[in-house]
């Protein structure tokens, strides 16, 4: 890819700062950098330059750097500038690039030419913004692992066993007047079945890394004052909502993310559910179940010392099917242990602490995550989408291989659309709408 136009952007965060960095990408930028810099700065060295504006006013002191290309982040001329990190002295040597032909960049324009230019592919592309947004070390040490490469090149790996099959298979389509020997339809059933397993293993750390990066949404529901508020404090580890003996005292959503193991949990505090004729707090129960729609799993709160009555089990059936629930008897530090708790169920207590432990547990195994060391990368919701598509595709080349006399034809179709559907996770195949929903998503300047 060439593309005609330069683009700029700041790429620090806004505000004050030490060092604030304008980027600039394009073709034939050794002139403007010239300009910039007041002399041609060498490439890949820092060059001290006096920065000025059109009237030759001095905006300010910093470095150049020059990266020709195709030895760049975009795999066109990159330039950086590196000024003091204040939002005038930035914006004013931005108004600058843009008056020397520059334009302003897209959000992820940038990482969106390096894809296009061949320097990244798409997994490595969707990292760089996992990186940025990672919140634990966990999750930025998983994106790291998917920019160096490494989910890439395992879904490669899959894809370069699919091609040799399809290869076999195809031999035999070419040739049909030659009877397949046992032995050969005996290796291509062996080797689709070490193509299944390879995806076992690719699809089973994909989960894992979408979930280090996703993480799991809990809705807290229960009448009033069974201690939703308090349990979320204990969960959060801070005051992050209001606590009194009043019910009803939470009346819309109070959000909190905590990190267990590096997972994500985000939870929401809801306002109790009952019968009322308060016009506010009847909006936040319908908030509530709403919240509650959304979620991917909840925890139905009530008191250790009560029986569960109607009430609960109307909220318990009112769930989405199929939605993971967790009985939580709280409060066991004033009424005891709980008879009512079995199988499906917790005692806690958001004063003490007690419980607390299991309660993490539960929600580390409910959204997914076994602990595999150092080999997790991240991964996205489309990329298991597309494995799960390739194994649609594989099992029914697997059915096909498994008839007395296999529709070649069929076989190596359903071998090639596997293979299509590996490919689009590092963009081989990718729709032009994919790409700006994915890059429309990153921060500017990157």
């Amino acid at each position: 890819m060439t593309t005609p136009d330069t683009i700029a952007a700041i790429a620090t965060p806004s505000g004050s700062g030490g060092v604030g960095v304008i980027r600039l990408s394009g073709k034939g930028l050794g002139t403007l950098a010239q300009a910039l810099a007041g002399k041609a700065p060498n490439p890949r060295v820092a060059t001290l330059a006096t920065f000025r504006d059109g009237a030759g006013q001095v905006i300010d002191q910093g470095l150049v750097l020059f990266f020709p290309a195709p030895h760049s982040y975009t795999g066109e001329d990159v330039i950086e500038l590196q000024g003091h990190g204040g939002s005038a002295v930035m914006q004013s040597l931005l108004a600058c690039c843009l008056e020397l032909g520059a334009r302003l960049a897209r959000p992820g324009e940038f990482t969106e030419r390096a894809f296009l230019n061949g320097k990244l592919d798409l997994a490595e592309a969707e990292a760089v913004a996992d990186l940025i947004d990672a919140a634990s070390e966990q999750a930025a040490r998983s994106a790291a692992r998917s920019l160096s490469g490494e989910f890439s090149r395992r879904v490669h790996a899959l894809v370069e066993r699919l091609v040799e099959l399809r290869m076999h298979v195809e031999a035999c389509i070419d040739f049909p007047e030659e009877e397949i020997d046992p032995a050969d339809r005996a290796a291509q059933a062996s080797k689709l079945q070490q193509i299944r397993a390879l995806w076992d293993d690719l699809a089973r750390e994909a989960k894992q890394g979408a979930v280090l990066r996703d993480g799991l949404t809990v809705a807290l529901i229960g009448r009033p004052n069974v201690g939703k508020s308090s349990l979320l404090n204990r969960l959060a580890g801070e005051d992050v909502a209001i606590v009194t003996p009043i019910a009803g005292t939470t009346r819309d959503q109070v959000r909190a993310t905590i990190h267990l193991d590096g997972v994500p949990i985000h939870l929401i505090d809801t306002a109790g559910l009952r019968e009322t004729d308060d016009t506010v707090e009847r909006i936040g129960i319908e908030r509530t179940w709403a919240a509650v729609e959304r979620a991917g799993a909840a925890l139905v709160i009530s008191e250790a010392g009560e029986a569960v009555g109607p009430a609960e089990a109307s909220i318990a059936a009112r769930l989405p099917e199929g939605m993971p629930m967790l009985w939580v008897y709280n409060k066991v530090d004033l009424f005891g242990a709980s008879k009512k708790a079995g199988e499906g169920a917790l005692q806690v207590s958001a004063l003490t602490g007690e419980g607390i432990d299991a309660l993490r547990a539960w929600l580390l195994e409910t959204a997914g995550w076994q602990p595999t060391g150092e080999g997790v990368f991240m991964a996205r919701e489309r990329h298991l989408l597309a494995l799960g598509l390739a194994r649609e595709h594989l099992d029914a080349a697997h059915a096909l291989a498994a008839q007395q006399h296999p529709a070649y034809d069929l076989f190596a179709e359903e071998l090639r659309l596997a293979q299509r559907a590996l490919s689009s996770i590092t963009g081989e195949f990718t729709a032009d709408d994919l790409l700006g929903e994915i890059f429309g998503k990153f921060c500017i300047g990157k």
